[in-house]
């Protein structure tokens, strides 16, 4: 197994939460996408960023309101597949994917790879995303009930992925929409939580007294839609990163990516 971090929705410039002082500089909201190289289940990604589609038709797939507010870099380089094909790799390749939600940020690459298996949860299949547009090609659904699995780390409801080795898990957390949910990576001897967007600045999670992102926040709070259960899985979050027990990261904060390039 092989864990590539890639940034494949690179948006606005953002400060680091500590202003002028902090000894973070400024850096693009990220979007934070794994790709795992298996041993037998061929490649997996762990959300899909903007993708080719988004690139070309922003206006239908992106919306332009969103486009104003984000500040999406529409560059072909950054999408999932042009990074899949500048790894060696032939994006037929990528046969699973698995996004943390439907947010058109984290959904738009899944166009790139029709033919890829797409594993979700009921409730996020239910729900459907913001852009219909850019689930249009009819992505091979694997969608697993909400409830049952197994317990993992303090979370219950954890499935193992149909056809992947046992070493990718999906993990309930819920909060950012109905069926949210984390994704866990063993990566040799330690395991990686990407939390997606569960909380979106480090500050909420590697310190005991959570500090959070004046304008992150502000995008959590217009589009979250259980809060109490979203802050409810942020405090296990921090008690996995305070604990060491589990290297936690989220979608969009740069600095944590930074860590991992």
């Amino acid at each position: 197994m092989r864990v590539h971090h890639l940034d494949c929705a690179p948006m606005r410039e953002i400060e680091p939460a500590g202003g002028p002082g902090s000894p973070l500089r400024p850096a693009r909201a990220a979007g934070h996408v794994l790709l795992v190289e298996t041993d037998s289940s061929g490649l997996v990604l762990v959300d899909a960023g903007i993708g080719l589609g988004d690139i070309a038709r922003p206006s239908e797939r992106l919306l332009d309101d969103w486009v104003e507010m984000a500040g999406p870099v529409l560059d072909p380089a950054a999408t999932a597949v042009r990074q899949v094909e500048a790894l060696g790799h032939s994006p037929a390749d990528v046969r699973h994917i698995v996004p943390t939600h439907l947010h058109r940020d984290h959904a738009g690459g899944l166009s790139d790879f029709p033919d890829a298996a797409v594993h979700l949860f009921e409730a996020e299949h239910a729900d459907g995303g913001k852009t219909p547009a850019q689930l249009a090609h009819g992505p091979k659904w694997v969608v697993y009930e909400d409830g049952g699995g197994e317990t993992w780390h303090g979370f219950g409801g954890v499935r193992a992925l149909d056809g992947v080795a046992g070493d990718i898990l999906l993990v309930p957390l819920g909060g950012h929409t109905p069926g949210h949910a984390g994704v866990a990576v063993r990566d040799g001897d330690r395991w990686l939580l990407h939390a997606g967007d569960a909380y979106m600045y480090h500050g909420e999670v590697d310190r005991p007294e959570p500090v959070v992102h004046p304008l992150m926040e502000l995008v959590q709070a217009g589009g979250e839609v259980d809060r109490e259960l979203r802050l409810a899985n942020v405090a296990r979050l921090r008690e996995l990163a305070l604990g060491g027990e589990v290297e936690v990261f989220c979608a969009h904060d740069p600095w944590e990516l930074a860590r991992y390039r």
